[in-house]
């Protein structure tokens, strides 16, 4: 459903632009951060959590993304009523005050508590707030708007892989802790200058909906949630596995592992901008469905070929290939669920999306480690990622037929 035409924003404006900007910041000091689960996995299997298994340490890292989706009914609320503010402005101090004691922490269970559980409920609050005030101020490009705003997370997971490497090299893991915590620091204070919302803030509703699940009584919404949920229940293995695979199975250094996190996120900022333009011009649903597909087959095709034949080229064109089609589904994921409703639900409605996609983000990593630990080889948990991938894409493109019908020039 569209909006009615008195309710069309001016497709961005100053005020809206400079909320782009803002957004931007958030996501890159959040979801940037994020992306760069694998240097942690990496550093933690090898270090202060060697004597935990890879699924045992990759729950820090679910619990993160479950966490960026979880709370986003409550969070959604609270921005539809009041705006960003009552939102940004603690999120951002239980991030920073997460990091920090993430460089004090030794134990298993006070990482996940810092870094798992602090981080990830406050990296929600800006995530959430970041997407409903970017998606107010456009319509006809909101598809662009929300790629430039995830492009920004993208050169987070570029930047703080080798941000984080490099500053070991010099002063030690918890040292670069506290840098980065210094930095997400400054960039929040940036997004809550800007980020602003269009609509004005209107009472409290005691009787409004906290999750909305409206969303999934339409046929095509039902299959577009399944089909997202089996997505990202295998996109992120690439992510967190990779830089292990690599040092396992080859000669790849250290550093050089840590950099393919750095290559999937590069390939990924020109994913997720150019395929959320190609979106505001061909349908969100086709170029979502194309881009899910391109998904799974890169894992076929490039990645688990590598466990037979060794080649340092063909792991970093995976990396590129990979971060550019799993940029344009990340782009595209929350557009997609924009196009369902009007401009004044929009945070109940994300929110109803992210508490589904927190249960998929919760247990991916962790099946994936406990089909590595089973198996004792990559094969069991590349196979999984991409079938759930390849899933997901029937489910999404099925949702693209209930929206649409069959006629492939027709824009969903």
């Amino acid at each position: 459903m569209g909006e009615k035409t008195e309710n069309i924003p001016p497709e961005g404006g100053l005020a809206g632009w400079l909320s782009i900007i803002g957004c931007s910041c958030g996501l890159f000091s959040t979801f940037g951060f994020l992306n760069a689960v694998g240097v942690f996995q990496t550093f933690y299997q090898a270090n202060i959590l060697s004597e935990y298994t890879p699924s045992t340490i990759s729950w820090i890292f679910a619990l993160q993304l479950c966490l960026m989706w979880l709370p986003g009914p409550l969070f959604g609320r609270i921005i539809d009523t009041y705006g960003p503010r009552p939102v940004l402005l603690p999120s951002s101090v239980l991030c920073v005050f997460s990091l920090c004691m993430t460089s004090l922490s030794t134990k298993y269970y006070q990482i996940i508590l810092a870094q798992g559980l602090g981080f990830g409920i406050g990296a929600c609050g800006i995530f959430t707030a970041s997407f409903v005030c970017a998606g107010q101020w456009f319509v006809r490009r909101r598809g662009l708007a929300l790629g430039i705003v995830t492009g920004g997370s993208s050169l987070g997971g570029v930047i703080f892989p080798l941000f984080v490497n490099k500053v070991t090299e010099d002063i030690g893991f918890y040292g670069a802790v506290r840098y980065t915590a210094l930095l997400i620091g400054i960039l929040l204070a940036i997004s809550c200058c800007l980020i602003t919302a269009r609509l004005p803030p209107k009472p409290w509703n005691s009787k409004g909906k906290w999750i909305n699940f409206t969303l999934l009584k339409d046929k095509g919404s039902t299959l577009y949630t399944i089909g997202a949920f089996l997505v990202m229940w295998g996109l992120w293995a690439p992510f967190d596995y990779l830089p292990s695979m690599a040092q396992a199975t080859s000669s790849f250094s250290g550093s050089m592992s840590i950099y393919l996190i750095s290559i999937i996120n590069a390939g990924s900022i020109p994913g997720r901008v150019i395929m959320a333009a190609l979106a505001d011009k061909y349908g969100y649903f086709n170029m979502m469905s194309a881009i899910s597909l391109s998904s799974a087959v890169s894992i076929f095709a490039l990645w688990i070929p590598f466990d037979y034949y060794v080649s340092h080229a063909a792991l970093i064109v995976f990396a590129a290939v990979y971060g550019y089609t799993s940029g344009g589904f990340i782009s595209l994921l929350m557009p997609c669920t924009a196009k369902s409703g009007s401009l004044k639900t929009l945070g109940t409605r994300f929110g109803t999306f992210q508490l589904v996609m927190a249960f998929s983000c919760l247990t991916g990593l962790p099946i994936e480690g406990a089909i590595l630990a089973e198996e004792g080889s990559f094969l069991g948990l590349q196979l999984f990622s991409a079938c759930c991938i390849l899933a997901g894409t029937c489910m999404i493109a099925g949702a693209r037929v209930s929206l649409g019908g069959w006629s492939m020039t027709k824009l969903i």
